[in-house]
């Protein structure tokens, strides 16, 4: 055994991502397994199951893609459609000093339509409908803005995902995502489990089109519960997967719930329209009170706040 073999500390249960290589076949990858930090991105909203699935599994894709990139500043992935499930959204922060990498999502569903729905339980394409999926990078300082955009595939998020880097990456992508609620006697509300896992080529790497098409295949054999299962440990499912081609796992890096969602932006951004135009904003007491979607937290802002500074 190697000194990194012994010096390696195995991935946590859940609210991690890992980072593995295939370097024989060229390949590189990541698992996300989601616990505490799913179950808290989803709190502040109100969804039916179909919907809470499609917001968790949205949760892990942002997280797959951002963590990719060693990213400082945020990846946003966001999709925009005609159906009652017309927007979903998730945001990953890069770590940063003192803080971890971090994630948050947003669903805004249609009750009314959703309830029409003929399907029981609906599709995704039935949610959804037609629409695109855009993938937005901000670096903190430095580089510029990029996004791009890709028409939302009707089968799922995750095939969304694959043809966004076919078209756009020209890398060959394969992704499984995966949620599930757990719901605990005599606790209100359900628990939600997200997982997914990412194989891809390498950038500078020529890959085997046999190579990469029987792993693909290896990684589509994944079920929905492997991905979400807690007790599977993670070295343990890519061994499962990978071990006739000798999979390499790095250090699992921590992932937790963050929203950076600040009293003094939102002040900002109310101070720049005209006091007509925020007229009818606050409540009797003259604070106007703006609930995050992500997190649900309250802010308060004070009239004073929304003086324009000398």
């Amino acid at each position: 055994m190697s000194v990194a073999e012994r010096d390696y500390r195995r991935a946590p249960a859940a609210d991690f991502v890992l980072p593995f290589d295939l370097p024989q076949a060229g390949l590189r990858g990541r698992l996300v397994r989601l616990d505490a930090v799913s179950t808290r991105a989803l709190e502040a909203q109100a969804l039916p199951e179909p919907a809470a699935r499609v917001a968790a599994e949205i949760c892990v894709l942002g997280t797959l893609l951002g963590s990719a990139l060693k990213l400082d500043g945020r990846l946003t992935v966001q999709t925009k459609s005609a159906g009652p499930l017309d927007l979903v959204a998730a945001d990953y922060y890069g770590a940063e000093a003192g803080r971890p990498a971090g994630v948050r999502s947003f669903a805004r569903l249609d009750g009314e339509r959703f309830s029409s729905l003929s399907e029981v339980p609906p599709s995704f394409e039935a949610m959804a409908g037609e629409g695109v999926v855009a993938i937005t990078i901000e670096p903190r300082q430095g580089d510029q803005r990029y996004q791009g955009i890709v028409s939302l595939a009707p089968q799922s998020i995750a095939a969304t995902a694959e043809a966004y880097f076919a078209q756009s990456e020209q890398l060959p992508t394969a992704i499984r995502l995966a949620a599930a609620p757990v719901y605990v006697p005599g606790k209100a509300g359900s628990h939600w489990l997200a997982g997914g896992l990412m194989l891809q080529a390498t950038p500078e790497g020529r890959v085997d089109a046999h190579d990469w098409e029987r792993l693909a295949a290896f990684l589509a054999t994944v079920e929905d519960m492997e991905l979400v299962d807690v007790s599977l440990a993670a070295e343990t499912l890519l061994w499962r997967l990978f071990h006739e081609d000798e999979v390499r796992v790095h250090p699992a890096e921590t992932i937790a719930f963050r929203c950076d969602c600040e009293s003094g932006r939102i002040a900002s951004v109310l101070r720049s329209y005209p006091p007509s135009q925020r007229e009818g904003l606050s409540d009797p007491d003259g604070i106007v009170r703006a609930r995050c979607e992500f997190c649900g937290r309250v802010h308060e802002i004070a009239p004073l706040d929304l003086q324009q500074p000398n």
